[in-house]
């Protein structure tokens, strides 16, 4: 049985757009894949971090934006929060604290911290079995 003209027509149509379409994620995935367009961009600019705390089961909820130096004076405690992370380099794990004694009472408190500081990317967070214990381990972070 011959294939009518409108058919062929059809055919070759799709042939051509299936072939484009494979060229064009061809080169779409190769753009990607190969990292910005420019290596001498300048980074963007530092955002600070955003820090949170919330309750257990997320029944509250704070947070605060923290850049170094705090020219929007957000943070309550800004100063002593950014001399905190340079002591620690960015490390939250790191920070100094403020040791103190703690009650044993189980109110868990999560705290995270995202963004940049100073280029270096941070994404943390950790639980702590309350309020006073948070305040020991990371010290005027939190404080707000």
């Amino acid at each position: 049985m011959p294939v009518s003209r409108r058919r062929r027509s059809i055919r070759a149509t799709l042939t051509v757009s299936v072939s484009a379409l494979a060229a064009l994620s061809a080169a779409l995935l190769s753009t990607l894949s190969a990292g910005p367009a420019q290596a001498d961009e300048p980074p963007a600019a530092d955002q600070g971090l955003l820090l949170t705390v919330s309750g257990a089961g997320n029944t509250w909820s704070r947070g605060v934006r923290l850049t170094c130096p705090d020219v929007h004076r957000r943070h309550p405690h800004a100063a002593a929060a950014c001399d905190a992370l340079a002591w620690a380099r960015g490390n939250l794990d790191a920070l100094p604290g403020h040791p103190q004694s703690c009650t044993r009472e189980y109110d868990p408190i999560t705290a995270t911290a995202t963004g940049t500081w100073h280029g270096i990317v941070v994404n943390w967070h950790k639980e702590f079995p309350n309020g006073c214990t948070m305040d020991s381990a990371t010290g005027p972070l939190f404080r707000f």
